[in-house]
């Protein structure tokens, strides 16, 4: 699936940059519990360079999809630095994160976080009203495009209840390549799909990094995260393994 089709571009969104794109830097994350507090993430710290395809795996509860949010600046470290694109995002102010996440990282989450009230199409469109980058007609014209990508542009009008699964979760990635952002972070993006569903969307992951985007998945697949050229196990609240593997002849 989607092999004839290529990601839209917006080059007004293209970063330049010298080093890494994610710099992750003695996070560590507390939250409180009645009158005490745990640590979930425990002086955590790697770079990712662009282009890179990189798997956060590790047990459930060992904080992975909490260092995700400290990536996308939905959360915040305890201690510790996040930079990505160049921001410092635990600095940032609540206006300044939106804006820049919304030009800068597209998300894609296990449960889709489709608007139900929206069709498929809005739903795509919906981060490029905020952005404001293009025209509404271009707006429009690029969610249809996005939305031919994976294959749904027949289903563009109807709402998310509408269609199955995993057409939303081909829905959220359309959504998520709304402003072409050079960062593409997925929380469990294929838990809840089925096989011949999630191999479509991977394929599409593999599609996405060979044309320059930088990729970040957590995920419970032992199979999908053999794959991916490197994995970061998470154990523990520390990084517990950090290896890349040429794939190339496998």
């Amino acid at each position: 699936m989607f092999e004839r089709f290529k990601t839209p571009k917006l080059l007004n969104t293209e970063i330049i940059q010298d080093g890494p794109l994610i710099q992750v830097k003695d996070v560590i994350k507390r939250f409180p519990v009645g009158n005490s507090e745990i640590t979930i993430l425990k002086g955590i710290s790697f770079d990712v360079n662009a282009g890179e395809f990189v798997t956060i795996v590790g047990p459930s509860g060992n904080g992975k999809s909490t260092l995700l949010n400290m990536i996308t600046g939905i959360d915040r470290p305890s201690e510790g630095e996040v930079i990505v694109t160049g921001q410092p995002v635990h600095t940032m102010s609540e206006n300044d994160l939106a804006g820049w996440r919304g030009e800068k990282i597209g998300i894609i989450f296990q449960f889709f976080q489709m608007l139900p009230a929206l069709s498929l199409l809005q739903n795509v469109i919906l981060p490029m009203d905020f952005v404001k980058t293009l025209t509404p007609a271009e707006r429009k014209d690029r969610a249809y495009h996005l939305l031919e990508m994976v294959e749904l542009a027949d289903q563009a009008e109807k709402l998310p209840s509408m269609v199955s699964g995993g057409q939303q979760q081909r829905a959220a990635i359309a959504r998520a390549l709304a402003n072409d952002p050079p960062i593409i972070v997925a929380d469990e993006p294929t838990g809840n799909l089925d096989t011949k569903t999630e191999e479509s969307i991977f394929a599409l992951f593999e599609q996405l990094t060979s044309e320059g985007k930088t990729m970040l998945m957590v995920t419970h697949s032992r199979r999908l995260a053999a794959r991916i050229p490197r994995q970061i196990e998470i154990s523990s609240g520390v990084i517990a393994r950090d290896e890349t593997r040429d794939l190339s002849n496998k």
